[in-house]
């Protein structure tokens, strides 16, 4: 079963989150979690983030329904509440949350900035998690959308600077 596979670079992925996460909070750029509500029940030990990379208290979180981050959520007002223009994005299940959010991002009228060593996913039938990786990261780079854009950095060169976010 594909659910039981293991996250490629799990530890070494929720390492680099954190350090994205440190490097926003420590700019004071808002940080935002998206939750997908078909993992697990709402309010289960399953459903939490992982504790390494747990929301601080005042930091927002938006639970969906679809791979789609912006589909019947409030995330985009949320955004926009919060005048953010340029979203850095993480997170798992590379090929479906993490690629759908990138690219709806764009048509919304973000620009995006995807954190090369900080998503992940797991094996499938055809591809491994490895693979599908590197074929995110070299496909979604430079990828644009309108005047919208996506450029892929590790997190060892992501940048903060307020005025972008």
């Amino acid at each position: 079963m594909e659910g039981t596979r293991p996250i490629y670079r799990k530890e070494e992925t929720l390492d680099r989150i954190q350090d994205v996460l440190a490097k926003a909070r420590n700019a004071d750029i808002p940080v935002l979690y998206v939750q997908d509500v078909d993992v697990a029940p709402v309010g289960t030990p399953e459903f939490a983030v992982h504790p390494s990379i747990a929301p601080l208290d005042g930091e927002l979180s938006v639970h969906k329904k679809s791979t789609d981050a912006f589909y019947g959520t409030d995330l985009h007002e949320r955004l926009q509440a919060l005048g953010v223009n340029h979203l850095v994005i993480t997170g798992f299940k590379t090929e479906y949350c993490v690629d759908s959010a990138c690219r709806r991002a764009t048509t919304l009228g973000y620009f995006v900035t995807l954190v090369q060593d900080a998503h992940s996913t797991t094996d499938n039938k055809v591809l491994s998690a490895e693979q599908i990786v590197a074929h995110h990261n070299c496909n979604l780079h430079g990828l644009d959308n309108l005047e919208h854009y996506i450029v892929v950095v590790p997190s060892d060169e992501l940048q903060f600077e307020s005025k972008f976010y």
